[in-house]
């Protein structure tokens, strides 16, 4: 798992976890302005229990990137205007303000608080967690309006109130803290499995698939290899098998479907800007028809495929996964080639 002081170095990897707010209230209470949006710099600072001092002199390293996350310094009929709307009662000239977004880039770039180390272990536990959670197989469904806000709702309900409401009883518990921390994971499982039927939701409903996310950016090919055979057991196949890099002959992971076809998998992890080329596509599949002779030869990729590659795979029958497909796939949506 990546240490936390990684993000102290990686702006990349800081951008890739911005969205991830709601640790901030699971490690600590956070205060808001009365228009429960924003924050000032000395709220941030009783947050991470700092000087004023040390906020002030971190903002003006970093003010580019702040400033992209959601800091602002209000002046003039703007500053009017915010105070006239959240009831603050100042006479001072200009007001700078965080939104959650940037307070949670402070604490990723905050080095001397006890609070700010805190939370940016618990963001990296929690993206290790839901990078190695496999997704349980569900049948796609298409829930009522009032099922689908009843759970949001829960969701909210779980991040917002019952985990915080278990680290403090954690922080405090004596010989039942092992059980509290069991149960916390317990019900960090269910809102991650609440999240993952939200995006497979609207995934099916808007039939889209959105651009490779961070989890998938971030991984190693030895972590796409694994994420992908979990997707097979996932959707129903057995004897799922990684080959060793140097015995694998063309071929990354073999299965078998529940029917007994057999399945050859080629997983590449190439950033967006590549695309998969035709020799790769003609090796793979001389692999998979030739050698192995499987029935299902699947070729998964994080980016796209050229056009000479794509006609090597339609005469060889090889199924293409390019990056919307394997963003989909991941979210639950079964994929075609296996059917």
């Amino acid at each position: 798992m990546i240490n936390e002081s990684a993000l102290l170095e990686s702006k990349s990897l800081r951008d890739s976890v911005l969205d991830r707010t709601d640790v901030l209230d699971r490690v600590k209470a956070l205060s808001l302005l009365p228009d429960g949006m924003h924050v000032t710099t000395a709220m941030v600072a009783a947050y991470f229990e700092v000087g004023l001092t040390a906020i002030s002199s971190l903002i003006h390293d970093h003010r580019e990137e702040l400033e992209a996350s959601g800091y602002r310094v209000l002046t003039g009929s703007e500053l009017t205007s915010f105070k006239e709307l959240s009831g603050i009662q100042s006479r001072t000239r200009s007001l700078a303000l965080l939104s959650r977004r940037a307070v949670l880039n402070v604490a990723m770039l905050l080095r001397d608080s006890e609070v700010a180390r805190q939370v940016r272990v618990y963001l990296l536990d929690m993206e290790y967690l839901a990078r190695t959670q496999p997704v349980e197989n569900s049948a796609p469904a298409e829930p009522s309006d009032l099922n689908d806000r009843i759970d949001r709702r829960i969701t909210h309900i779980l991040g917002k109130t019952v985990v915080p409401m278990f680290n403090a009883l954690i922080a405090s518990a004596g010989e039942h803290r092992h059980e509290l921390i069991e149960l916390r994971q317990d019900i960090e499982h269910v809102e991650r499995r609440l999240c993952q039927h939200h995006r497979r939701v609207s995934f099916l409903e808007e039939g889209r698939a959105p651009e490779v996310s961070a989890e998938l950016k971030g991984m190693t090919w030895q972590a796409l290899e694994r994420h992908v055979a979990d997707l097979l057991r996932r959707d129903g196949c057995m004897d799922v098998v990684v080959r060793q890099a140097h015995k694998d002959r063309g071929i990354d992971i073999t299965a078998r479907t529940a029917e007994g076809r057999t399945v050859a998998v080629q997983c590449k992890n190439h950033t967006s800007r590549r695309s998969i080329r035709s020799a790769d596509m003609q090796k793979f599949a001389g692999a998979a028809r030739a050698v192995d002779r499987v029935d299902i030869a699947l070729f998964v990729a994080t980016c796209n495929f050229s056009t000479e590659a794509q006609a090597i795979a339609k005469l060889s029958g090889v199924v293409m996964v390019d990056r919307h497909d394997l963003e989909a796939w991941s979210a639950g949506a079964p994929l075609k080639g296996l059917r």
